[in-house]
């Protein structure tokens, strides 16, 4: 059966983040252990309950496609046998499915964004303006309508309890500069394009993602932390998909619309989720799996 972890425990590892996901500890000046648990954010607030077994589905849809797209752009994971560096003691199975060894890289401070449809904050933004981070649109446009050609919409780097912000390409460059800038552009739109043709042929669109990226100390680029998850993307059914509404998701879009119908600030502390909505989000995650990656839980 999944096991359900909202925090980690590691004695004798220095922990050295605490995510709204992902525990990270040190393991030498070169190496990381990550560890998904099963805590849920949405609207970049970690929620009181978490969802059992999500920490391990988050992993192995993200070694999948870690795996997948290693052709198009080298990735954090190290292959390293996690019974190598666990405390002893330690309860394997409690981590073996939900943590990796990875790369320990400088993370780059932007969340590289790729969208191939007008939804969520975009959707909102063009409403205004017409525009999405700065990228003039075609009018007209309708909620959940297919871009002309995915772009590439970056995001700020909130601290924990804040809020990401769209922003432009400009800002980027700003803050990392030309070659980087581009080089992560470059690689979100790579990557985005592959997976969403590959998952196109599994009868799943893939609306949106969120990529990490970091480079090592000689400056190579890696994408780290996760990929192409229900927690950082937008998984439709293309039997489902309609233009016009928000259509229905293999991914926390559940839980988001079960939060908008709450008297709720979306500040700390967030609602406790009911369980139907548990039970129902963790559904959609395992559905996701099986579908895109062929991995079925027990």
């Amino acid at each position: 059966m999944p096991t359900t972890l909202s925090q980690s425990n590691l004695p004798g590892l220095e922990l050295i983040h605490r995510g709204k996901v992902r525990d990270v500890y040190a393991l030498s000046d070169d190496r990381l252990l990550m560890v998904a648990t099963d805590r849920l954010s949405a609207f970049d607030v970690v929620l009181p309950n978490p969802i059992p077994g999500k920490g391990e589905m988050l992993t192995q849809i993200s070694n999948f496609w870690f795996g997948k797209t290693a052709h198009l752009v080298p990735n954090h994971l190290l292959d390293v046998p996690l019974a190598e560096v666990l405390p002893p003691g330690t309860d394997l199975a409690l981590y073996e499915k939900r943590a990796v060894v990875t790369r320990r890289l400088k993370p780059v401070p932007v969340e590289a964004i790729a969208r191939g449809y007008l939804i969520g904050s975009g959707w909102k933004d063009y409403q205004v303006s017409g525009s999405l981070c700065g990228i003039q649109l075609p009018a007209g446009l309708q909620q959940a309508q297919q871009l002309p050609a995915p772009i590439f919409t970056p995001s700020t780097k909130a601290a924990a309890g804040d809020h990401d912000e769209n922003v432009s390409y400009d800002v980027v460059v700003d803050a990392v500069g030309t070659e980087l800038a581009g080089k992560v552009r470059d690689a979100t739109l790579a990557i985005y394009q592959w997976a969403a043709a590959y998952a196109a042929e599994r009868g799943i669109i893939i609306a949106d993602t969120k990529f990490e990226f970091g480079t090592d100390a000689d400056g190579k680029l890696y994408v780290m932390d996760e990929m192409l998850t229900p927690d950082s993307s937008r998984f439709w059914p293309a039997d489902e998909y309609r233009v016009g509404i928000s259509p229905p998701s293999y991914d926390k879009q559940f839980v988001r619309d079960w939060l908008e119908t709450q008297d709720w600030n979306k500040t700390a502390p967030g609602p406790v989720i009911p369980d139907e909505v548990i039970a129902r989000t963790a559904a959609k995650y395992a559905e996701a799996l099986q579908r895109l990656a062929g991995i079925r839980l027990s």
